[in-house]
């Protein structure tokens, strides 16, 4: 349950000591984590404690939702303003660009209606209690956002109207959230990327760098890893090193322009790649931290993600590619990326990663069994026949070690050292 305070102090006018906005169905709403959707119902109650009679003129809830962006534009240059003529930069900012979209606007009046004849309504000295209900439009509701040069916000707000006073209010905020379902056939679809980089300048390359991704699925949610599968082949003469991280785009549109903020939200590191080496991700995890969900369907705030997996090259420009990413609400049920078989149907030349190892890996062969009999007498000695240890010794035996039974296998050859005599076979014609 949330509460505000008053929103200028307590006893603002000499009679209100507290004014309250209390939000309900807390509890309701914890599966979608105390946010509301489009079609919920939004009811709470407008706490009043008064001091001593007060004459009001009104009391009346506002809701409101609304996207908002603005921004100033860096100052041009002014062409033949400086020395010689040389453009320069005009001092101060630029011009503003601002737009504004709302999705929400209720008024509702909690206070009933005067006495006949009477314009204000008194009420008595001690605590009252206004509650209040209203729905959110069915219309799909805008996932609440703040940026770097815009926001989305949704309010309820009570504001308390006296006469000959200025009016007093207290304001809660309202979490919406838009779901997006990752179980979508959209976003269920592998993406694929590969590039190529050639390393050096001019005529003087010291060989290529190649890189080839994969993520088995474009849609996830908060807090889940992101399996990462890659090649990566380093012709070079450099040492390299690959990296993966998670890229948020801010993209805000007004008046034409657009502005974009960039930011990385996760990364990861892998290992170092020696000159004419190679090294496979076979499922390297990126773990998707509590960040907003896309946000899609708004004209003016575009929230977009992206998995950039890039190979950072000593005295070179990166090597990178991105595949786009959607954070949604709903999480995919029943889809286990470390079961999936998405190897199989990965087009570079990574079948290897489908092989499994076998539950129970079979023992290698004993050495008496492929050695054959004959080969086995000519490198064992004939043993004497055993002896009383008990017998020949007058001490007590602490200790008997046998000498091996068998030899260390011999070293490998084409040749066989020991070739058993074969009769030859000489092809026989037949003539009929």
């Amino acid at each position: 349950m949330a509460a505000a305070g008053p929103g200028q102090g307590p006893g603002a006018g000499g009679a209100v000591k507290t004014l309250a906005l209390v939000l309900e169905d807390e509890a309701r709403r914890g599966s979608s984590g105390g946010c509301y959707c489009s079609g919920d119902t939004v009811s709470g109650q407008v706490l009043l404690e008064l001091a001593g009679p007060l004459p009001l003129r009104g009391l009346r809830l506002e809701a409101a939702g609304r996207a908002r962006v603005a921004w100033s534009e860096s100052s041009g240059a002014v062409p033949g303003a400086g020395t010689w003529g040389v453009a320069v930069r005009a001092p101060g900012p630029g011009p503003r660009r601002e737009a504004e979209v709302r999705y929400l606007d209720i008024r509702q009046s909690l206070l009933r209606d005067p006495p006949e004849g009477e314009e204000n309504l008194v009420l008595l000295d001690g605590r009252h209690e206004f509650p209040f209900s209203f729905q959110l439009p069915q219309e799909p509701l805008v996932t609440s956002f703040t940026g770097k040069y815009g926001s989305i916000e949704y309010y309820v707000k009570a504001v308390l109207e006296r006469p000959a006073a200025p009016d007093q209010s207290v304001q809660a905020e309202l979490q919406v959230i838009s779901h997006i379902d990752v179980s979508s056939p959209a976003l269920l679809t592998p993406v694929l990327r590969s590039q190529e980089k050639m390393v050096g300048c001019w005529f003087f390359t010291s060989g290529p760098v190649s890189l080839s991704a994969k993520i088995e699925r474009k849609g996830y949610c908060n807090g889940e890893a992101i399996p990462i599968y890659a090649e990566i082949e380093n012709c070079s003469s450099r040492l390299i090193v690959p990296k993966a991280a998670i890229f948020q785009t801010q993209t805000y549109l007004a008046s034409g322009k657009t502005k974009t903020f960039r930011q990385m939200v996760a990364n990861v590191r892998g290992n170092h790649i020696a000159s004419g080496s190679t090294d496979t991700w076979n499922g390297k995890t990126l773990k998707i931290p509590p960040v907003s969900p896309s946000i899609l369907d708004c004209c003016i705030i575009r929230v977009e993600y992206s998995l950039a997996v890039y190979i950072h090259i000593p005295g070179a420009k990166k090597l990178m590619i991105e595949m786009p990413l959607v954070i949604g609400t709903i999480p995919c049920i029943g889809f286990s990326s470390r079961n999936s078989s998405i190897t199989g149907q990965f087009s570079m030349d990574m079948s290897w990663l489908a092989l499994t190892m076998p539950e129970h890996p079979e023992a290698p062969p004993n050495y008496a069994d492929v050695v054959s009999e004959e080969e086995f007498s000519r490198h064992v000695p004939a043993y004497p026949p055993p002896i009383d240890c008990e017998e020949q010794l007058c001490c007590p035996v602490f200790a008997y070690i046998q000498e091996f039974r068998f030899q260390p296998p011999p070293l490998y050859s084409e040749i066989d050292p020991h070739p058993t005599d074969v009769e030859e076979i000489q092809p026989v014609s037949f003539n009929l």
